[in-house]
């Protein structure tokens, strides 16, 4: 059992050292108990990015698959008649377009700006990677917090002989790791494919710029 807040804690000169120790069990108790509620609502918001994320990824996926290789002269082609759409992604063409705007405005090969707008596109696709790197431990991390904190109650209810309520919270301990892992299970695969994908449309980025550029 966990101990009480002592009711005459700084009243009490003597045993203080017993006393300080019983406030901060009770405190943390406290603090770890109110966890269980946030964490499974939490849980419960990531299978739903998870889902969603799924969507995502299987949309773009599909778009990926119907791309052609392509060599240098059948992209500056594609590149002279907007036509890429068969040959890079929708990120891609979405910074050719910039690009093409960027050097009518100037009228000119602005070789500095082009430069800021690559950067700028660059970093823009690392962080789209964020959200996913962080599920890979956000997700497990809960779902042991979410183990751990009935796993605490339902030992407290053995002692007592409550088998109902540690069958509960042995319930709970267990299938908030299930859920935790498979989210983390998921974002990891999606990180990895994304960043493969990433690491191609910034290729795409480069080639379209020296294309447009030089």
């Amino acid at each position: 059992m966990v101990e009480r807040f002592p009711a005459n804690v700084f009243k009490e000169q003597k045993g203080t050292g017993m006393n300080i120790g019983a406030v901060l069990k009770s405190f943390i108790y406290i603090v770890s108990a109110s966890l269980l509620y946030p964490v499974l609502f939490l849980l419960s918001i990531l299978v739903l990015w998870t889902l969603a994320a799924a969507g995502g990824f299987f949309a773009e996926w599909l778009e990926r698959v119907k791309l052609d290789t392509y060599d240098m002269d059948r992209l500056a082609k594609a590149l002279r008649n907007n036509d890429l759409g068969t040959v890079v992604s929708h990120r891609a063409m979405e910074y050719a377009k910039m690009c093409k705007d960027l050097l009518a405005k100037h009228g000119g090969r602005d070789e500095l700006e082009m430069e800021n707008l690559l950067q700028e596109h660059i970093i823009g696709l690392w962080k789209s990677l964020d959200r996913t790197r962080m599920m890979v431990r956000i997700g497990p991390g809960l779902g042991l917090i979410g183990t751990l904190i009935p796993m605490g109650t339902g030992l407290a209810a053995l002692g007592q002989g409550d088998l109902t309520r540690l069958s509960g919270d042995l319930i709970i301990a267990f299938t908030t790791t299930v859920v935790g892992l498979s989210i983390g299970i998921s974002a990891y695969f999606f990180y990895t494919i994304k960043r493969r994908w990433v690491e191609k449309d910034i290729k795409d980025l480069r080639v379209i710029t020296d294309l447009l550029v030089g």
